[in-house]
């Protein structure tokens, strides 16, 4: 057999792979919360043991007695917690008054604990982040479903992204494949979870959850590994849509073998618009207005209502566009679509939300 080099051993059995070694390989975002609520509750914390302590004390208070032998009560048990918990034990010089004890508990407690949270706060965050991490990626792994996996954070995939958040996709329901870092700690940032790896592997892919996704979008850079990612989500899962970005026309066939729904062909695109804008310009800025769900008109699709069922699209109070019948697409004005039946699914324009 021969060795396996490089990022190919790095990645191989990636799914196979215990929680704590993904962790830098698959990054779950990080809720973003106030400075001030993370030490509120790390106070409310250490105040919660305290008393958690001093109701055990409390509770076998016959086991303990003080130098006076007087019984102890809930106070007591409660300094008692305070000097254990606070690690001061006991020294020659002692509180023997309650108000003394109370002093003791009400102020200085406190002021130990916040100087134990400054001191020791900062290491146990570094010390604990990848256990955190690591119980993140295990949640996570076990939970995705019906998510979006897109491969490639370049342009393409940064604008169907946003396409997809336009449309009220949630940001949890979205993976980011890639293997440039900076280009995942900016998705990150936007709030996605992340996978660093080549997406041309299955490995790669079985970590990004594409045998449980609804959808992958893959938006490479080059034909070639457009058509290699498209062959290997299709053979790890049947049932998502599959919809890839290539640059050149004639590789369209090859990408529709490999088990891709959809093709957009971004270089023609690109060239048709540039030419449609050199005579008729707001034709060009009426379609980048459609294509952007944030403001303006967009185009949709929603469920024939029971009661248009045995009516024309073109009677409709929506601008209908076409008709989605059996999976297969039908313009308005076509025949087979001037009477709509149950089920079929409207491709219309609607005013976008502001």
């Amino acid at each position: 057999m021969r060795p396996v080099f490089g990022d190919r051993a790095r990645t191989l059995g990636l799914s196979n792979r215990p929680h704590f070694a993904l962790v830098g390989v698959l990054r779950i975002p990080e809720v973003q919360t106030s400075p001030w609520i993370s030490l509120s509750r790390r106070v409310l914390f250490a105040v919660g043991l305290l008393f958690a302590a001093a109701l055990v004390v409390y509770v076998g208070r016959d086991g303990y007695h003080d130098n006076a032998g007087d019984p102890l009560g809930f106070l007591d048990a409660l300094y008692y917690a305070t000097v254990s918990l606070s690690t001061t034990g006991y020294g020659d010089i002692a509180p023997v008054t309650a108000e003394a004890r109370l002093v003791n508990i009400v102020i200085i407690t406190p002021l130990r604990i916040l100087f134990l949270i400054v001191l020791v706060g900062t290491t146990l965050g570094v010390l604990t982040e990848r256990s955190r991490q690591a119980f993140k990626i295990q949640r996570w792994r076990h939970s995705v479903r019906n998510h979006t996996v897109v491969v490639g954070y370049g342009t393409k995939g940064r604008t169907a992204i946003d396409a997809m958040l336009g449309d009220n996709v949630q940001p949890a329901d979205i993976v980011v494949v890639d293997t440039d870092v900076v280009a995942l700690d900016a998705a990150a940032n936007a709030g996605l979870v992340t996978v660093h790896g080549s997406a041309t592997q299955s490995d790669v892919q079985r970590l990004a959850g594409v045998q449980n996704a609804s959808s992958v979008v893959v938006a490479t850079n080059r034909d070639d590994t457009a058509v290699l990612v498209t062959l290997t989500a299709r053979e790890l899962t049947k049932s998502a849509k599959i919809v890839v970005s290539i640059r050149e026309a004639e590789n369209t066939h090859l990408v529709r073998q490999s088990g891709a729904d959809s093709v957009v062909v971004s270089s023609e695109t690109a060239g048709r618009l540039l030419g449609i804008a050199t005579t008729t310009p707001s034709v060009v800025e009426m379609m980048e207005d459609l294509l952007t769900p944030e403001e303006g008109f967009a185009i949709a699709e929603r469920e024939v209502e029971s009661a248009e069922v045995g009516g024309s699209p073109r009677h409709l109070g929506d601008i209908v566009l076409g008709v989605v019948r059996g999976g297969v697409l039908a313009r308005v004005g076509e025949p087979e679509v001037d009477s709509l039946e149950a089920g079929d699914k409207l491709l219309y324009i609607r005013r976008a939300a502001k």
